[in-house]
């Protein structure tokens, strides 16, 4: 859903000047460029999001079952956050243009074999190939705007680039809904990943001509063991939460889940015997040293764990629960992304202005729009768009000003040398906090709905979509709640070159 910053390369003897290097300012082929860089920025949010809105079709298409529908959205988001970080160290190695066109045609092979997926488990796995082919491209993107701007108007792109990536994450619904009511030559759902093929392959010729030379950070090495440790620990946090209401709850399950503690204790020795050892290492140490820094990955986790989590359950209660239509769904979320859009513009303004109170108000407003929703929902016969849409668009308020000056102010206390990697450690905990998000609401969502056993039918009559919901709204406030007492934990103000994410 964002993208991962590294410091500024060396200078290379020889090499050719940035396109925007004339006191002119950026030229057509620097937006043309920085244009590729936002394509793929916003063809990742997309698919992260996208899928929302044609889950119960999917589910109904393929005989899938609730856990199984879980991972065609976790898949993505839990590989691409296990790749991130290797991916961030990979554009160091062999350079980022070359890691964003190699990311990019994967992402159009594996959204075609998304969209030709026979059955459940074919398409989760091409799902999280496709999440292994976002995280090649997303890490190399901020990098590439430093590279195309001048460092006076590397601002200037950033914050362009702030309210597209906050509007693009909450318009994914209404898209998926739009082209699933458009049902072009008969592809229902599929149409969701066929759309992804033309933008990439226009992306991939653009970027070739515009994007800049391929850089080298000399020294560079990608530490394979810390990475495959960081990749254990997102599948250990993810498995159980998905899996666990499917087979009853184990007590392996919740082994599963303690066995983190130990893996990332092992994790950071690793890291301080490559330091000692003068080794490239996965996170810079000094980098979790720092409280406010490491308040801020919590929060991080928490705040997308409750953005995307609310989503997608909200896109299958408008389906399954009250009968509605992908399109009818995606309209009636148009207001989330309403109220994200005005959201974003207020962040804005208050990244350097106001600094981390933002994140209060932020978080306020979207524990607020929960709250109406519960109302709006308790007791009632029928729901309708004029019921659902004040708690939509107060959440999506509240998700928008958060949005924009989120990565600045959690970098606030950063180092210089230290911004790569605490940029591409965030970037990772994003992707992880929105597939813990998904898994853990959306397991508390059916556990109330309890499809398998009752039915879609047999839930309704009994308002049992309308207790899931309930309950679900209930514990999105207490992450908003969570997600509020770690801000004050954040340094006070932004930091001014980190841009917004």
């Amino acid at each position: 859903m964002t993208t991962a910053a590294d410091t500024p390369p060396a200078a290379t003897p020889g090499a050719a000047p940035a396109a925007d290097a004339t006191p002119a300012g950026p030229t057509r082929r620097t937006w043309a460029g920085f244009a590729v860089v936002l394509g793929a920025v916003v063809l990742n949010i997309l698919d992260s999001t996208i899928v929302n809105v044609a889950a119960p079709s999917i589910r109904a298409e393929l005989a899938m079952s609730t856990s199984s529908l879980e991972w065609v959205a976790a898949a993505y988001t839990l590989a691409l956050a296990v790749g991130l970080v290797a991916s961030a160290r990979l554009g160091d190695v062999v350079g980022r243009r070359r890691m964003l066109l190699l990311g990019l045609g994967g992402f159009v092979l594996t959204s075609v074999a998304c969209a030709a997926a026979p059955t459940g488990d074919a398409l989760v796995v091409a799902r999280a190939l496709q999440g292994l082919a976002a995280a090649t491209m997303v890490p190399q993107c901020f990098g590439l705007v430093r590279e195309l701007f001048t460092p006076a108007r590397v601002g200037t792109a950033m914050g362009a680039m702030g309210p597209a990536i906050g509007l693009s994450t909450v318009l994914g619904p209404v898209v998926a809904g739009s082209l699933m009511q458009l049902d072009a030559f008969g592809t229902g759902w599929r149409s969701l990943f066929l759309v992804n093929v033309p933008v990439g392959l226009a992306a991939i010729a653009v970027g070739r001509r515009v994007l800049p030379a391929n850089r080298r950070a000399p020294g560079a090495r990608v530490d394979v063991v810390g990475t495959a440790m960081l990749g254990a620990v997102s599948l250990l946090l993810t498995y159980p939460l998905v899996e666990g209401r499917a087979l009853g709850w184990p007590l392996w399950v919740f082994g599963l889940l303690l066995a983190v503690v130990p893996l990332l204790v092992v994790f950071v020795r690793h890291q301080r015997g490559r330091v000692a050892a003068g080794a490239s290492t996965v996170i810079e140490p000094s980098v979790l040293r720092k409280s406010s820094y490491v308040a801020g990955i919590v929060f991080m986790a928490v705040f997308f764990g409750a953005v995307v989590g609310v989503q997608f359950v909200v896109g299958v209660f408008l389906q399954v629960g009250l009968d509605k239509s992908a399109f009818d769904a995606g309209l009636y979320l148009s207001s989330l992304a309403v109220g994200s859009l005005v959201g974003a513009g207020v962040g804005s303004w208050a990244a350097q202005r106001v600094g981390r109170p933002v994140l209060h108000v932020g978080t306020t407003t979207m524990a607020a729009g929960c709250l109406v929703l519960w109302f709006s929902l308790r007791g009632s016969a029928e729901v309708g768009v004029a019921a659902l849409s004040p708690g939509l668009a107060l959440f999506g308020l509240g998700m928008g000003m958060i949005f924009v000056p989120l990565f600045a102010i959690v970098l606030g206390g950063i180092e210089d040398h230290e911004v790569g990697s605490a940029t591409g450690l965030l970037t990772a905990t994003e992707q992880l906090g929105a597939s813990l998000g998904i898994a853990g609401l959306a397991t508390l969502f059916f556990h109330v709905y309890d499809l398998e056993s009752g039915g879609p039918l047999a839930a309704a009559a009994a308002g049992r979509h309308l207790l899931a919901a309930e309950h679900t709204l209930l514990a999105s406030i207490g992450l908003a709640a969570l997600a509020w007492g770690l801000a004050w934990f954040l340094p006070r103000r932004a930091r001014t070159d980190a841009g917004a994410h």
